[in-house]
Formats: structure tokens, C-alpha cells, sequence
């Protein structure tokens, strides 16, 4: 496997695991104002595909439910509300949900990048070697 194809391999894994990050977060935020919802969180991990070279990609892990307490919400004409007036809100923090998706695109933004500088290394090579 050439060192190109490798880079681009590596590059290729870290955008696809930061789209999958990145469809998590935007769900997080589009359910902010469902009751009952809890936040989405994937995690990464480094595959390493046994080789001398030491050539690794990411993945992601299971997709996990943040198991922090759900907020009390207090609106009685809510059809969700118990006795008290009270019904379970979200646990989405969308504070936390922006700056996971500005990391997330920035993260996908350096791969694509990365992934470009690859490709194009690689097309100047081939015409280096046609003259």
C-alpha cells in the first residue's frame, strides 16, 4: 500500500467518524425541546490494522444515552405534567451541543483538508513521472 493511499485511508476514516459525531449533535440540538430526551454521545477509538507501519484509523464506538437527570419542567397546561404540574424535559445542554459541532466541523474541515493535500501530492507525482 503506498504512502498516499494510506494517508488518504487515514484522512477518509477521521471524516466519516466526524459526520457520524457531527448527525448526533445536530439530533441532540433538534430534540433540545423533547420531553423525555436524553443527549446522544459517540466515542472514537484508534484501529490500528496490525502492520508494521503502525497505519491506524478511527472509529466510532456505540452510540451511548447521557444518563444525567432530566430537567423538571414546571407548566401545568402541558399535557405531560403530573400532579404537581411538573414534566421531565431534556437533558441537552445547547451550549455544550454548538461547541461539539464547531469542534466536530472543524475536526472534518483539517480530514478534508489532509484528504486534499493527499490527493494532490499524489496527482503532482504522476505527472512528475510522465515527463
Amino acid at each position: 500500500m503506498s504512502e498516499f493511499s494510506k494517508a488518504l485511508g487515514v484522512s477518509a476514516s477521521g471524516l466519516k467518524a466526524q459526520s457520524q459525531r457531527l448527525r448526533h449533535v445536530s439530533e441532540n440540538i433538534a430534540n433540545a425541546d423533547t420531553p423525555g430526551y436524553r443527549r446522544k454521545s459517540v466515542p472514537f477509538k484508534a484501529v490500528f490494522d496490525g502492520s508494521r507501519d503502525g497505519v491506524g484509523r478511527v472509529e466510532t464506538g456505540r452510540v451511548s444515552l447521557d444518563q444525567s437527570d432530566l430537567d423538571r419542567i414546571y407548566d401545568p397546561s402541558h399535557p405531560m405534567a403530573d400532579a404537581t404540574g411538573h414534566y421531565m424535559g431534556s437533558n441537552v445542554d445547547l451550549i455544550i451541543e454548538i461547541a461539539d459541532a464547531r469542534e466536530a466541523q472543524r475536526s472534518y474541515e483539517a480530514n478534508l483538508k489532509m484528504f486534499d493535500q493527499a490527493r494532490q501530492m499524489s496527482s503532482s507525482l504522476m505527472e512528475l513521472l510522465k515527463r
